[in-house]
């Protein structure tokens, strides 16, 4: 049995004769993307874990509905829009989002993290053993140039690696591809030499012989990290308090399943995925210590920095709790 990270401070953070006497919605959306991390929102929906965290607390009815969109941007565009109520991504579209509406009316904030996960940067060339060996007959795959988590996560690496005069040389290695796409194309070994990816991609890729990893995110923050979170309205969460206690309490309990029976979790992926994924794949990729569901948020304070290094964000948070509601800031975070 794998370690239960139990939700502290969040779920039940209010008794129930705490909340504001006032109506709260009777339905909400949530938007994932399709990806391993997002397993606890599956599992929430599956089994209408929201629904029941709601009734029990006083909120009969509630409807949740859950649909799928593809990027930080399109999460926060919908949320801003008030077309979904909570959104799920990678940690950078967070915190772009909180620093662009903070201290307004539309100001945002993270709920809960949902996992700690490494993404790996696999290559199928020999001769490449560090950053420092790529060259201009290389290409490197990632979901989308500049934008994405893994894009940030590049430029940090060589920051890190080749300095920070150099910190963008290798952007222009790179190119968008999907990540099936990305796979098919290191995979074929022709103009793609390394991809840069997530799970179960990057695990399937390993599979394959001559195919090897070169980077792996958690190497370049020097500690486990987030990779993914829920964030929502700030403005919403203080007029719905049981709605956004229910989420929480949902989501641990769907993270605690995870942590607790990874071989059913990972059923439980193939079940709802549908992306031919193998159950034995899963369960490996589950049971990887590097590999955590946890609402605790890890690392996100380095990302932060780096990103008001570069210029992405205007102000750095002063600890990771400015960007996330009180629910979690018991937890010893990072």
């Amino acid at each position: 049995m794998r370690r239960r990270d139990v939700l502290a401070g969040a779920a039940g953070m209010l008794g129930a004769g705490l909340y504001p006497a006032c109506a709260e919605v009777g339905g909400v959306t949530i938007a994932r993307q399709p990806s391993l991390g997002h397993l606890p929102l599956m599992l929430m929906e599956e089994q209408g874990l929201l629904q029941k965290a709601a009734a029990a607390r006083g909120v009969a009815g509630l409807q949740a509905r859950y649909l799928t969109l593809a990027g930080g941007a399109a999460m926060n565009d919908a949320l801003l829009s008030g077309q979904i109520q909570f959104a799920a991504g990678g940690v950078p579209p967070l915190i772009l989002i909180w620093s662009k509406t903070e201290g307004t009316a539309m100001a945002v904030k993270g709920v809960a993290a949902m996992n700690s996960m490494p993404l790996l940067m696999n290559t199928n060339n020999p001769r490449v053993r560090t950053l420092a060996n790529l060259t201009d007959r290389d290409k490197i795959a990632l979901p989308a140039v500049k934008v994405s988590v893994q894009a940030m996560f590049l430029q940090m690496a060589a920051e890190k690696e080749l300095g920070p005069a150099r910190r963008n040389e290798l952007d222009r290695l790179t190119v968008t591809l999907s990540h099936p796409d990305g796979m098919a194309a290191l995979l074929a070994g022709n103009e793609i030499t390394a991809h840069f990816t997530a799970a179960p991609i990057q695990e399937l890729e390993l599979r394959r012989p001559g195919i090897r990893t070169v980077l792996n995110t958690f190497d370049v923050l020097g500690e486990p990290s987030t990779f993914n979170v829920v964030w929502a309205s700030a403005a919403f969460a203080a007029a719905n308090p049981r709605v956004c206690d229910a989420f929480a309490a949902a989501l641990d309990e769907a993270l605690a399943a995870i942590e607790a029976d990874t071989p059913a979790a990972a059923r439980a992926y193939v079940r709802l995925a549908r992306d031919a994924s193998d159950v034995g794949l899963i369960t490996e990729i589950l049971s990887n210590p590097q590999v955590r569901f946890t609402a605790t948020p890890q690392a996100i304070g380095k990302v932060a920095d780096f990103m008001h290094r570069t210029g992405t964000i205007r102000r750095r948070p002063e600890s990771w709790r400015d960007l996330f509601l009180a629910g979690v800031h018991g937890r010893d975070g990072s």
